[in-house]
């Protein structure tokens, strides 16, 4: 199985419409694209004024992936209004293996 993650940054302000935009977008289109293992959107609430979103998606390979982002699966998709919010973003996804449970 392999992880796919990718990081952006919001105003704290903005949290809550852009994590319900990412959930509408990304997200929704990760769940419909055959072979996706699950997906999870995360916040965390900086000092300075900005969250930090992470997107979590598990995958049953990097083969899978291209159903998603396209051919080259570490470039990171973005949709039409993340624009709007993001205030810095990563413009690559990071992948990893998955390691079953013993």
């Amino acid at each position: 199985m392999i992880a796919r993650m990718w990081r952006g940054w919001v105003a704290t302000v903005d949290r809550d419409a852009y994590a319900g935009y990412v959930e509408d977008t990304g997200m929704a289109e990760y769940r419909r694209t055959p072979d996706n293992r699950g997906a999870h959107l995360l916040t965390r609430d900086l000092d300075d004024g900005r969250t930090e979103i992470v997107t979590l998606s598990f995958w049953d390979s990097r083969d899978v992936i291209v159903g998603f982002a396209g051919s080259d699966i570490a470039r990171a998709v973005f949709y039409p209004e993340d624009d709007r919010y993001l205030v810095d973003r990563e413009t690559t996804a990071t992948h990893f293996e998955v390691h079953p449970e013993p």
